[in-house]
């Protein structure tokens, strides 16, 4: 496996699927910095279309953010193999409210075997305090046939 990746805005990644987001995750706002098989970089500037009725940013958006990460790297793992990864577990902390800001997000393979793999993720403020932590295991399955 080489060692692929990808900076926001270009296609090198052999993941093109991730060029072309779809509205939700249009919606969430989160950026890729780097997407490696092992390693992911982004953040999310989130305000008032984040929040909950109560004025804080909706735990669904950390837990987004998180799968999206994971996802996005574990797939880049496995594509050469012709597969990508679905998660099939999620398990999100939420450790401090937020109202508004840049959020940091490094997800981090913890292990990637054959036919799964399980991701560390987490998303900081500007002041580097823990706002969300999460742990997402994935199946790899086959890609789907576009012929």
């Amino acid at each position: 496996m080489g060692h692929m990746s990808m900076r926001a805005g270009s296609s090198q990644s052999g993941l093109p699927q991730l060029d072309r987001p779809g509205a939700f995750l249009k919606a969430l706002g989160m950026k890729f910095d780097v997407i490696e098989p092992a390693r992911v970089v982004g953040s999310i500037d989130v305000g008032p279309d984040h929040h909950t009725p109560w004025g804080v940013v909706h735990g669904g958006t950390f837990t987004t953010a998180i799968e999206s990460a994971a996802s996005a790297g574990a797939s880049l793992a496995v594509v050469d193999r012709g597969q990508f990864a679905v998660g099939v577990n999620n398990n999100t902390d939420f450790l401090r409210p937020i109202v508004s800001g840049r959020l940091t997000l490094i997800a981090e393979a913890i292990h990637q075997g054959a036919t799964q793999q399980l991701w560390q993720v987490t998303l900081t403020r500007e002041d580097g305090k823990l706002v969300a932590r999460g742990q997402v295991r994935l199946q790899n399955v086959s890609l789907p046939d576009h012929r």
